[in-house]
């Protein structure tokens, strides 16, 4: 058997998820479903059946340092093998991309595609589909995961399967006829009367066959994988194509197969999605956080803060978080995405961030702002430390709330413990470091004629961030 690895697809932006999912933390980053975020439940599903070592993750610069921070977590020698786009191209770029830096270690590399955004609860069965898939990829077939529908869906693309392939696998491959883009309501119960699978988006292959295909039906980006160097990265991967991969290459590629699976999939695009996925209450609510219901029925209430109490609603979804609140019929959260793009317009910054933005070395939550101040609190995990910095237009004042803190004010360096502070001038070289087993919290307050986040000169980085 042919040496196996899997590539993580952890880009986009979440924004039917939106107020919880931002472009800076969207939803494969939060845990929707359990305590495990959606990419740390990936990459653990993965595991079972490739080594971490095996193991790449196609990301966005932005969420890089966040990626890594939680794939140390469950499968630390994958944290090597993140890669970063410094834009997002669509999947076929991000896909060639990954294929590429395997093809060289080893050609014949049978390779798993997944999204990290997707759940699956039968595990048995995305095994069984999984290795079935690998069978027909070794004979270079480009093949898919083709969920088996449950209900007429017009939000997924659909498969033709047709006649089945010679393939001792515990579940059938069957050549692909034809692909089917999103249809409406009409069109999608008639392909599930006619046995039609979703497209899963899920992808098995041979390193080499991808190759070759790629030569063939996309010889530009070929050649832009083939010339890009550390030094022309950004503008090589900047100048790809934005295309995906069905209609890149699956719907063009000759040898392509699908393997039909039922392994109670979704790709909790929805707030809906995420409701049909929990646990209901007596009266078919669900409930997540601080929340009150009374005469309240088929809900979906979700509060990320403070108490979140409700009456007299039915089949309505409440998503509360620290500066925003949604509130929707249950029947339309597939309108969201519009509501976040006029939302963006007028407050785009509730669209990015969130109150609480996450970093590699922990967290900050900013309590307050306004001209001239800025107090945030500060948590840093056990064993990290912020990088050594300095800032032209303002002075910070730090009180410890808990934690020992390990402070470098300019060549000094002491520990503060609870309840004691210390005060960092303006141009001040200046590090902030947890060298305790237990989370270290402070509180900053900012003041100065300017408190952006982007006056921050950084002369050593763990993490790379250097100016």
């Amino acid at each position: 058997m042919n040496s196996q690895y899997a590539i993580i697809l952890c880009g986009g932006s979440g924004t039917r998820l939106w107020p919880l999912s931002r472009t800076l933390r969207p939803k494969q980053l939060l845990a929707l479903n359990g305590e495990k975020t959606l990419l740390q439940q990936t990459a653990s599903r993965l595991l079972a059946h490739v080594d971490a070592a095996n193991l790449f993750t196609v990301t966005h610069e932005d969420h890089k340092f966040e990626v890594k921070g939680q794939l140390a977590e469950v499968a630390p020698n994958a944290v090597a093998n993140v890669l970063a786009e410094p834009c997002a191209r669509n999947t076929l770029p991000a896909i060639a991309w990954a294929v590429s830096q395997i093809h060289q270690k080893d050609s014949n590399a049978i390779i798993g595609v997944f999204a990290s955004d997707h759940a699956i609860d039968n595990q048995t069965a995305f095994l069984q589909a999984w290795q079935t898939a690998e069978l027909a990829a070794q004979d270079d077939y480009l093949v898919l995961l083709g969920i088996k529908p449950h209900e007429p869906a017009t939000g997924y693309g659909y498969i033709k399967p047709s006649q089945q392939l010679a393939y001792s696998g515990v579940l059938p491959v069957r050549q692909v006829a034809q692909f089917v883009e999103k249809p409406n309501t009409e069109k999608a119960i008639q392909f599930v009367q006619d046995g039609y699978l979703w497209n899963s988006g899920m992808f098995v292959f041979k390193a080499s066959a991808f190759m070759a295909m790629l030569a063939e039906y996309q010889p530009e980006i070929m050649e832009q994988i083939d010339a890009m160097t550390v030094e022309n990265f950004v503008e090589t991967y900047t100048n790809f194509a934005n295309i995906s991969m069905d209609y890149g290459l699956a719907e063009k590629a000759y040898k392509v197969a699908v393997v039909p699976v039922d392994m109670a999939w979704s790709d909790l695009g929805s707030w809906d999605s995420i409701y049909q996925r929990h646990a209901k209450d007596a009266d078919n609510n669900v409930m997540h956080g601080d929340v009150f219901a009374q005469d309240t029925t088929n809900s979906l209430l979700w509060s990320q803060t403070s108490l979140l109490a409700t009456a007299g609603l039915d089949n309505i979804v409440v998503i509360q978080t620290a500066d925003a609140t949604l509130i929707c019929d249950r029947s339309r959260t597939e309108e969201i995405k519009t509501l976040v793009a006029r939302v963006k317009i007028h407050k785009p910054e509730l669209t990015e961030i969130h109150q609480t933005v996450y970093r590699p070395w922990g967290s900050y939550t900013v309590l307050e702002e306004s001209t001239n101040f800025k107090i945030k609190r500060i948590v840093v995990n056990p064993g990290a430390k912020l990088s050594m910095q300095m800032h032209k237009h303002r002075a910070e004042h730090w009180v410890v709330v808990s934690g020992v803190a390990t402070i470098t004010n300019n060549e000094i360096e002491f520990t503060l413990n609870e309840n004691q502070s210390t005060y960092i001038s303006k141009t001040h070289r200046h590090r902030l470091e947890n060298k305790g087993s237990e989370p270290l919290a402070i509180i900053e307050v900012q003041c100065g004629d300017y408190v952006g986040e982007d006056d921050i000169v950084r002369f050593d980085d763990k993490y790379g961030r250097v100016n």
